[in-house]
């Protein structure tokens, strides 16, 4: 039987469409939450509604969004609050990456877009989703970051540095906040199974290199963050925020991801170490 604690709240999941997104939405509307998702994607986008509305009898819409457009965002935080006028939780999941490879070969643009879509996308988010949390009295935002933010990863680029301001971020806006009621946390997910770790996957190397990082030796699961995610939005955690959490098989206590292997047949292995051609 379902749990029903989140009945009646209202929820916004930016980057629903797919991947941890999905995943904390199924999450959230099985345990009772009308869930709006947001993604650039309208055919994901529809195929995640239907996916969600089947599990538990979830209750789900979705709107177009780009996160890194403000009256986008501020559109999807509307359509998610618009049947109570209040927006309980928010689960900004919103991310990816252009960047992988050497910093010293770094396009700057991609760099820019990189930043744009993680972290201004989910001070973006913030701001808004906030607003509206503030004014019916409170509310749970949830930004999710990544182990990348507290460990370096070599050739991971601008991805690290974006999600070390979603970590600063968070802590920022529940120092702010917290007197308005509304709690903000993050979560670090370690190598989920994911379509934005696909290259990774494929390299066997590099997928056993990262399992020797972890005590709990296995790839995560969306549900795994998701768990964590309803934990941090529902009534069970009204005395936590301003914590960045790592879910990650315990990868955190060890050292960042080689992933050589990958990289270095595209850049060569001078590269690696800085060298510029």
């Amino acid at each position: 039987m379902a749990d029903t604690a989140l009945e009646g709240y209202s929820a916004l999941v930016t980057g629903g469409g797919s991947g941890i997104g999905l995943g904390c939405a199924v999450r959230l509307a099985a345990d009772g939450a009308s869930v709006t998702i947001c993604g650039r994607s309208e055919d994901r986008l529809r195929a995640a509604v239907d996916q969600i509305g089947g599990v538990g009898g979830g209750q789900a819409d979705y709107v177009v969004a780009d996160v890194t457009q403000e009256d986008q965002v501020d559109e999807a935080v509307v359509r998610a609050s618009q049947a109570t006028g209040r927006l309980e939780a928010v689960v900004a999941c919103a991310g990816g990456s252009e960047t992988i490879g050497p910093l010293t070969l770094t396009d700057a643009e991609r760099w820019r877009r990189t930043i744009e879509l993680n972290l201004t996308g989910t001070m973006l988010t913030l701001k808004h989703a906030a607003a509206v949390m503030v004014r019916s009295g409170g509310g749970s935002f949830v930004g999710v970051s990544s182990i990348a933010s507290s460990n370096t990863h070599r050739w991971f680029g601008a991805y690290g540095v974006a999600k070390a301001g979603i970590d600063h971020l968070c802590r920022l806006a529940a120092d702010e906040l917290g007197a308005s009621n509304v709690r903000v946390n993050c979560v670090r997910p370690g190598l989920v199974r994911t379509a934005l770790v696909a290259g990774l996957m494929g390299n066997e190397a590099v997928v056993d290199d990262y399992l020797s990082c972890m005590p709990i030796r296995r790839v995560g699961e969306p549900e795994d963050v998701a768990n964590l995610v309803r934990f941090l939005v529902g009534p069970e955690s009204t005395w936590i925020t301003g914590q960045c959490i790592n879910v990650d098989g315990g990868h955190s206590l060890r050292r960042g991801p080689n992933i050589a292997a990958l990289v270095e047949p595209a850049f060569g292995a001078d590269a690696l170490r800085g060298v510029v051609p």
